[in-house]
């Protein structure tokens, strides 16, 4: 059983690392310095598809979060 959850929980602690570093920062970065905006350059659908995709990242990453935290706590409880 608690071997189940040591693996369970190693899979969840990796897929909760890949959804974080798959998010787009927000922070533009070097883009700053030239004077340009984070948005410069896109049209309406590519908007809304990173709107789309950030939701689902967020989504996932809570998910993964709160699963992380229910398999930590059995670990320590058993």
């Amino acid at each position: 059983m608690i071997t189940l959850f040591k693996v369970l929980h190693i899979i969840v602690t990796v897929l909760l690392i890949a959804v974080v570093l798959m998010q787009e920062s927000k922070d533009p970065g070097l883009k700053s310095i030239a004077g340009s905006t984070p948005d410069m350059g896109d049209s309406f659908f590519s908007k809304n598809s990173g709107r789309t995709k950030a939701a689902f990242l967020s989504k996932l990453t809570g998910a993964l979060s709160i699963m992380f935290l229910i398999t930590t706590l059995v670990l320590v409880v058993l």
